[in-house]
């Protein structure tokens, strides 16, 4: 099944995709959040689809859904730096003996289709395609042979980036992963049982219709099962929660000779097979 939410009359609402229809689900279910998932959401929306709940309203043209972020803020998004071994290498740096971690503030979440803005400053705002994991249940020294258990599902996420703000102003990476609009997510939720092998998806980039990034996550350093367990280690991860899995190589702080980077009216396209497509429009701060 995929999740996802939609904007209609000026709100928000939820809807779901299974077995090719799609539908409205709002008078079955307000918000897909901490407490949906906690609480076996996934499960109890599927059954009254497959029942076919009379208060199902179907969508009859799909392809004029305004798609906003799939499911509710999170309480936390989790990020791994450095996870594709090319990737680290372009950025100058060892692909790591662990998991690089750094968080993304939860206001830079946003739709798969919204309008990106580039920070007041900023001239070095880069792209990064990712696989988002969504995590199902209250997830705290979790093992790795258990930690598929914890998974609700996985989106596709732009981990935006100010590589000046990021690597040149000292402190941690956060500041340059937090701004406003950096955390694009979508445009679904798609549970485990529809994602063949979620360890060789094709993932891809394109900044003005140039491929930028086109690899696979069989690519990962560090697998699903692991990162979560890692983790687990130091926070407790809630229902909701994401982790983002890095990104290959192709940003545009790696781009020879000369870094390129983000500007007003630059386009972008992303894709994660299986879990749909992003369309972004960049736009300065103010503009």
């Amino acid at each position: 099944m995929k999740l996802f939410k939609f904007r209609q009359g000026g709100k928000e609402k939820c809807g779901a995709e299974l077995n090719g229809t799609y539908y409205n689900v709002s008078a079955l279910c307000k918000e897909y959040d901490e407490k949906f998932f906690e609480n076996g959401g996934i499960a109890q929306l599927k059954a009254q689809i497959v029942d076919g709940n009379s208060r199902l309203k179907t969508i009859t043209s799909p392809n004029r859904i305004k798609y906003a972020a799939p499911f509710a803020r999170p309480s936390k998004i989790v990020c791994i730096g450095l996870n594709y071994a090319e990737h680290a290498r372009e950025s100058g740096a060892n692909p790591p003996n662990e998991p690089v971690v750094f968080m993304k503030a939860t206001t830079s979440f946003m739709g798969p289709n919204d309008t990106v803005i580039i920070p007041r400053g900023s001239v070095k705002t880069d792209w990064e395609v990712e696989l988002a994991v969504v995590i199902c249940k209250k997830a705290s020294y979790v093992e790795e042979k258990d930690a598929m258990n914890y998974v609700a599902g996985y989106t596709l996420h732009n981990d935006i980036s100010e590589r000046e703000f990021q690597l040149e102003r000292g402190g941690t990476w956060d500041k340059g992963k937090g701004c406003d609009t950096f955390a694009p997510m979508g445009p679904y939720l798609v549970t485990p049982d529809e994602v063949k092998d979620v360890d060789n998806l094709n993932l891809w980039l394109k900044v003005n219709g140039k491929m930028r990034q086109n690899n696979y996550t069989k690519e990962l350093i560090f697998k699903i099962p692991h990162l979560i367990s890692y983790v687990s280690q130091f926070m407790t991860l809630l229902p909701g929660d994401v982790i983002s899995t890095g990104t290959p190589s192709g940003v545009g702080l790696g781009i020879k000779p000369k870094p390129i980077y983000l500007k007003a009216g630059d386009k972008m396209e992303l894709g994660l097979e299986g879990l749909g497509v992003q369309k972004q429009i960049c736009k300065n701060y103010g503009a």
